[in-house]
């Protein structure tokens, strides 16, 4: 938010800058758009982009514990991977130890998907850098993970 804006609206707004709650919100929404936009040459959103990382880096796992790991409502998540097999991007499979699970692979499709979605967080992380610096990435990450620690 630009805090100059609102003053001269007559808004003021100091008093929330200091609550660290309203500060990570404002936080989150700055990067999650700018996210957004840097996945939507892709029709890929940020929570897709999470559960393929996830498949791709632990092929074979259920649904349950993927959308258990991503914290998604298993109705949500049935939507996603109907999503992704319709577009090829994502198999699913019997599981070997329970046949009534599936296990979920991606498909060449979904990997190649996955790489060029990388390159776009990539380019979106360079752009969050410039704001903040390479040594500010990395306190805000521990920060952030000490904050998250526990959960």
């Amino acid at each position: 938010m630009n805090y100059e804006a609102v003053a001269n609206r007559g808004i003021d707004m100091k008093p929330l800058q200091g609550y660290l709650g309203y500060a990570l919100r404002r936080a989150q929404m700055l990067a999650y758009a700018d996210f957004i936009a840097a996945l939507g040459e892709l029709n890929l959103s940020p929570g897709q982009f999470g559960v393929l990382t996830v498949i791709e880096t632990n092929p074979g796992l259920k649904q349950s514990e993927v959308s258990g790991a991503l914290g998604i409502q298993k109705t949500n998540f049935v939507a996603v991977l109907n999503e992704f097999e319709r577009r090829g991007l994502a198999r699913r499979r019997p599981a070997a130890d329970d046949r009534r699970s599936y296990a979920l692979y991606l498909t060449p499709a979904g990997q190649s998907l996955l790489r060029r979605a990388r390159a776009a967080q990539a380019r979106h992380e360079a752009h969050l850098v410039r704001r903040i610096g390479p040594q500010g990435r990395e306190q805000l990450l521990t920060l952030l993970n000490r904050l998250t620690a526990g959960e």
